[in-house]
């Protein structure tokens, strides 16, 4: 089943890959600004992360196992490696939204943190989150590269 989320969280991939894509400096990737704690590398890995463990792991049971606490590691690798994570992100989401039936879109979601229950709640939730840190690499690229 093709459904607006798939196609929602892919476009906005190709978007991170393509904000990774216009840092001039790849250093920059891995620095910040004063008050500002995560740079570009970091929150990337967070999303895809958070991604591979929210749409891989509990909606595709895919076994993704997650290491958030790495998601925050400042350890700088190459933007081709993250763009790598990106496209294989791409394909999780892909695969596993596409051939979602829809009646599981309103089944228990596992995850609750916010009250709620519905897959389609925290699928909702997790993509306003991920556009979230994709504004902040933009504005950080943006800053660092004046």
């Amino acid at each position: 089943m093709e459904n607006y989320l798939s196609e929602l969280f892919v476009r906005d991939l190709v978007k991170l890959k393509d904000e990774l894509l216009k840092f001039n400096n790849e250093a920059n990737i891995w620095k910040t600004i004063n008050g500002i704690t995560n740079p570009a590398g970091v929150l990337t890995k967070h999303i895809l992360g958070n991604l591979n463990h929210t749409i891989g792991a509990i909606v595709g049971k895919n076994g993704y196992i997650r290491n958030r606490e790495h998601e925050f590691t400042i350890e700088p690798e190459p933007r081709a490696n993250l763009i790598s994570t990106i496209e294989l992100t791409i394909e999780v989401v892909k695969t596993t939204l596409n051939n979602l039936e829809l009646a599981v879109l309103e089944e228990y979601y596992p995850l609750e943190m916010l009250g709620q229950n519905s897959t389609t709640f925290y699928l909702t939730f997790f993509y306003g989150h991920f556009n979230y840190h994709l504004g902040q690499i933009n504005y950080l690229r943006r800053i660092l590269e004046q």
